[in-house]
């Protein structure tokens, strides 16, 4: 009985963070001492200690650091989990029947119900005499399936397993949505991608031609300026980089841009030296400044002006990238920010802001100044440090 209180404490706590269960655990003794107390704390702190592990998938790696606590969790002498091609771990005792787990769960693997078998063995100490077979799902698909072993099948040892293999199952789907975020953050930087280079692939290397005959060396140092920014922004590795090196892009996009305005185009920056290692969503200031230059500096007449500036504000970091171009009807901005309209030849606001939103929550999204005519001014907040953000 107390076995299945813990179980069913177990199924009502999926989404609870393994901190909190920590801070629970810590506080148990003022929380009281009866028998059932400590087997609701017990149970509890090993679920938090079963979760993380099952937070990157189910992976052999994973399923072996979880499975002595969900072992613990369910009471039983061993326990097996596979996925669906192969046994990721067999733990406790009778360690001889492992070879035969990946045919107990086959059945279950095929049909995605659950089977109590019997397990044939020669050995008179050992344990292992019946199993409870439980399915592992994963939006609805049967993915792996964990195995429960004793002397005896008791219909609180199958609601036990069916219970657990549940929790499981919510770490797994935490997993998944995990990795959804990755490809989606991934797709976004992709598409940017698409969205910055023709236009400035194509401008940038006819500026490049034009200084072919009359200006060698000047030509030779655009298509150096011209490789290095295409490696960094068409490079394959990490989701983030620092404030530094975006911005060391951001310089090599308008020293080409210059090379074609001329001294059409003049820029300011002022960057606090002490914001330059802060982490940032790769790809989320440069799209911003490319918007500054194509929409409110291209059709204008005469001088263009670009303010780029970075500033230490406490536990965050300030940018801002102004412009004097020709604005943009605020309502208009607000329609294409929320993903009602495309903008034509757009640059991507709309995806920068959703990014900044995804990593670091909706009150770090784009905050923009404009009107038509009035230039505008597009102001990002950063947190110094982030869960999950680090440049590598």
């Amino acid at each position: 009985m107390e076995l299945l209180v813990g179980i069913a404490v177990v199924a009502a706590i999926v989404a609870v963070p393994a901190f909190v269960l920590w801070r629970v655990m810590r506080g148990r003794r003022d929380l009281g001492t009866s028998p059932a107390e400590r087997a609701t704390f017990e149970t509890l702190h090993t679920a938090s200690l079963a979760g993380p592990p099952l937070r990157a998938g189910l992976t052999a790696d994973g399923a072996e650091r979880a499975s002595r606590h969900l072992r613990r969790l369910l009471g039983s002498p061993a326990l097996a989990i596979t996925d669906g091609e192969r046994l990721l771990v067999y733990d406790g005792e009778g360690e001889h029947h492992a070879e035969e787990a990946f045919e107990h769960a086959r059945a279950t693997l095929q049909d995605g119900r659950t089977q109590v078998l019997s397990v044939s063995c020669d050995l008179l100490e050992c344990p292992v005499r019946q199993a409870v077979v439980v399915p592992l799902t994963t939006d609805d698909r049967v993915v792996g399936a964990l195995a429960a072993y004793g002397q005896h099948a008791s219909a609180g040892l199958v609601r036990a397993a069916q219970e657990v293999a549940g929790w499981v199952d919510s770490q797994l789907e935490l997993a998944e949505l995990d990795r959804s975020r990755t490809l989606l953050m991934e797709a976004e930087v992709r598409a940017l991608r698409a969205q910055i280079s023709p236009h400035f692939i194509y401008n940038s290397l006819t500026t490049i031609a034009s200084f072919v005959r009359t200006d060698p060396e000047r030509a030779r140092e655009l298509l150096l300026e011209f490789a290095d920014f295409t490696r960094y922004s068409f490079r394959r590795h990490g989701e983030f980089t620092t404030l530094a090196e975006e911005l060391r892009s951001i310089d090599r996009y308008l020293i080409l841009e210059r090379a074609r305005f001329g001294d059409q185009l003049q820029v300011t920056l002022r960057i606090a030296p002490e914001v330059l290692p802060v982490a940032v969503p790769f790809l989320c200031l440069q799209p911003l400044v490319e918007n500054a230059v194509r929409h409110g500096l291209e059709s204008k007449d005469g001088v263009g002006r670009i303010a780029i500036m970075a500033e230490d504000a406490g536990a965050e970091c300030r940018i801002s990238v102004e412009d004097d171009g020709l604005g943009m009807d605020p309502d208009r901005l607000r329609r294409i920010l929320a993903g009602e309209i495309a903008p034509a030849g757009g640059v991507g606001l709309a995806n920068v802001d959703e990014r900044l939103r995804q990593v670091y929550g909706d009150e770090y999204g784009l905050v923009v100044e404009t009107g038509r005519g009035a230039g505008t001014k597009v102001n990002v907040r950063l947190p110094k440090y982030h869960p999950g953000v680090s440049a590598r």
